[in-house]
Order: C-alpha cells, then structure tokens, then sequence
C-alpha cells in the first residue's frame, strides 16, 4: 500500500482533486479536443450592439420572432 502525505494547506482550501489515472488521462484527451470561439472584430462590435439594446430594453421575444 502506498501513503501520500497532503499538506494541511492543500486539503483545507479545497484545491486538492484525487482522481484515478484512468479518469485523468480521459479528461486531457476530452480536454485537447475542445475547439475554442475566436469572434472576429464584426462579430464583437455586433455583441457590444445587442448588450446596448438590451440594457435599453429593446428585446423581441421568441413568439413575436416567429
């Protein structure tokens, strides 16, 4: 049987995950395959757009959408 010492500081923040290799190794490989969202510039200042017409209170709801 193999002992690990955690130190106090370690378990009392709640910064210490224990998984089984197995689980880990899945999670890297899950974790590689994530594409991430690059917006181009037109699309960012289309956003800051929707985020001002929002706080505005220009909204259209779903059915009138339809």
């Amino acid at each position: 049987m193999n002992v690990i010492t955690i130190p106090k500081k370690l378990a009392q923040k709640d910064d210490l995950i224990i998984l089984p290799r197995k689980e880990y190794e899945k999670f890297l490989n899950w974790q590689k395959n994530i594409k991430i969202f690059k917006a181009t510039l037109a699309q960012k200042k289309d956003l800051a757009q929707a985020r001002k017409d929002f706080t505005k209170g220009k909204l259209i709801n779903l059915e009138d959408l339809k």
